[in-house]
């Protein structure tokens, strides 16, 4: 299994009438997902795709994938929330969150069209000067400002460089299976598509073609990331509660937020960590964070971050909780040096391996903040691979999933999301906001 719920450190938090009362609450939220009579069931389409995935278009993954390997020394995608967050924190936990520095055959990565900054975009094109480029852009609609705006910067300056018929062998679009525009304009244009499933939200989709093409141009194994998740979907499909560490998951987060620990807190103790946390983020924000309800999804990669937020988190309200993902394997070994001189005053240390060390500040940390009354839920991982990555996806989305069903939410919609996106657009002038505009303005004025 690769991952398993230490529970050590939350024992004296939780009672055995807590996880009693709330085990036929998680079952009946796991029933719901299996049987897809929940809310939201048009968007359980990750449940089955580890198995039932679209095998042809998977072999296409792969071929793109090599083509670009080949013929690019920069791969861009373009994409913003669920259509880059997955690919990024794959690369990094997997590869290296420093790719882009290693020495490798395969290209560097960059990843565009999140944001809305014109320094970000300026940098990132000085980046290109001189490089031969990919781009992948992701988008179901192709009218998401953000990524929109990048693919046009982007696809201009293929054109440019390559005319149409080169720029046609260098754009690979990820977008709707039939309708949208960019779809249309994709089909026309005649470049290769990949398909965002009508049944995936975005933040679901790392296991499909919108994660899985960036993955693949990264050197990764993309078999070996599918058979992980279908590991976690075989291992989960118990309704053993004992068994089923997605299950139990679920419900000490639960218990915790009906006791007023409203923040979790997602804590790694690896720099590779850090965007497996962004996504995590999104994940459980943007599923959770409706009809004014939901656990608030933050994050740290300590022990860096002991040294900023780690006073709060030990005497600060006690909202919160932490979900610790112990990577049990680090793939390498480091061992610290003797001083002759001593001056750190470390030389106790010498000839330990710095993950030992980092393994020690782990557990030090652990009763610390237990202590202070903070429960510490410890997710045990096996190690950095492309496997154990699928299989902490999926063991996410599932415990993601029930959790949405016991908080009573739906946890496929994001209902909120839209507000913004109509403000800036009405602000911005486009057709048919005038009369919004004129309002916001007022409000503004007035605020």
């Amino acid at each position: 299994m690769s991952v398993k719920v230490n529970e050590k450190f939350i024992k004296s938090f939780v009672s055995e009438d807590e996880i009693s009362a709330i085990i036929p609450e998680v079952k009946n939220a796991l029933l719901s997902v299996k049987k897809r009579d929940g809310l939201g069931a048009d968007f359980l389409g990750w449940v089955d795709l580890p198995e039932a995935y679209d095998k042809e278009e998977f072999a296409r993954i792969k071929v793109a994938a090599d083509k670009i390997i080949k013929s690019c020394d920069i791969f861009v995608v373009i994409g913003i929330g669920g259509s880059y967050l997955g690919a990024r924190a794959a690369i990094e936990f997997v590869k290296s969150p420093i790719y882009n520095n290693l020495k490798k055959d395969t290209p560097d990565i960059y990843f565009a069209g999140n944001n809305i900054s014109t320094t970000a975009l300026s940098e990132l094109l000085s980046i290109c000067e001189g490089k031969d480029i990919c781009v992948n852009v992701i988008s179901k609609s192709g009218t998401t400002t953000e990524p929109a705006v990048a693919f046009r910067v982007f696809k201009k300056l293929l054109v440019d460089k390559y005319g149409e018929a080169g720029a046609r062998d260098r754009i690979f679009v990820t977008t709707d299976r039939a309708r949208g525009t960019l779809k249309e304009f994709s089909d026309k244009a005649g470049y290769e598509t990949f398909v965002v499933p009508d049944d995936v939200g975005g933040r679901f989709s790392v296991l499909t073609a919108v994660g899985l093409l960036p993955i693949a141009c990264a050197g990764i194994d993309i078999d070996s990331m599918m058979a992980g998740a279908a590991k976690a979907k075989a291992d989960f499909d118990t309704e053993d509660f004992g068994a089923n560490q997605a299950m139990r998951y679920a419900a000490f987060r639960n218990i915790f937020e009906r006791k007023g620990k409203t923040t979790e807190i997602l804590v790694g103790y690896e720099p590779y960590m850090l965007m497996l946390n962004e996504w995590w983020k999104q994940l459980y924000g943007e599923s959770e964070g409706k009809d004014k309800k939901g656990i608030f999804p933050t994050s740290v990669i300590f022990s860096t971050d002991l040294h900023s937020l780690g006073q709060y988190i030990q005497d600060g309200k006690r909202n919160i909780f932490e979900t610790v993902v112990n990577v049990k394997n680090p793939g390498s070994k480091f061992v610290i040096p003797m001083d002759d001189a001593n001056v750190d005053g470390l030389n106790f240390i010498s000839g330990k391996e710095l993950d030992y060390v980092n393994k020690t500040a782990m557990l030090a940390t652990l009763v610390a903040h237990c202590d202070g009354g903070v429960p510490n839920i410890v997710l045990e991982v096996e190690d950095r691979s492309a496997h154990s990555f699928g299989y902490i996806v999926y063991f996410f989305e599932l415990a993601c999933a029930i959790s949405g069903y016991v908080l009573g939410v739906n946890p496929f919609n994001q209902p909120g999301v839209e507000a913004y996106k109509k403000n800036m657009f009405a602000l911005l002038g486009k057709p048919g906001f005038e009369d919004m505009k004129r309002e916001l303005e007022k409000r503004i004025e007035n605020m």
